[in-house]
């Protein structure tokens, strides 16, 4: 499973605030059930299989266009691990095993 974070910013909304868009793609979110997704004050963080991955960002890049925005920019990180099974879980417990 691969894990991603992601941004997705509306540009020349008219507002600083992006609350409403983010709460639409948490809506997005819900609706896929083959991932597992954290909301974060920066972001979101997304694991799954990565070809279902790549399907969902694109969903998530989409909303602020249905919601009238004419310019997105979306940022991902990916992190795709093949030597052993890893998740956003598991990368947060090896941390607190190390403090």
């Amino acid at each position: 499973m691969a894990i991603v974070e992601v941004t997705v910013i509306p540009v020349g909304t008219g507002s600083t605030s992006v609350s409403q868009y983010v709460a639409k793609c948490q809506k997005v979110l819900e609706l896929e059930k083959e991932i597992q997704y954290q909301l974060t004050p920066m972001g979101t963080v997304i694991e799954g299989e990565l070809d279902v991955l790549f399907n969902v960002l694109k969903k998530l890049h989409e909303v602020p266009f249905s919601e009238g925005a004419q310019r997105v920019v979306t940022s991902m990180r990916i992190d795709d691990r093949r030597d052993k099974k890893g998740s956003m879980d598991q990368k947060i417990r090896s941390v607190k095993e190390k403090l």
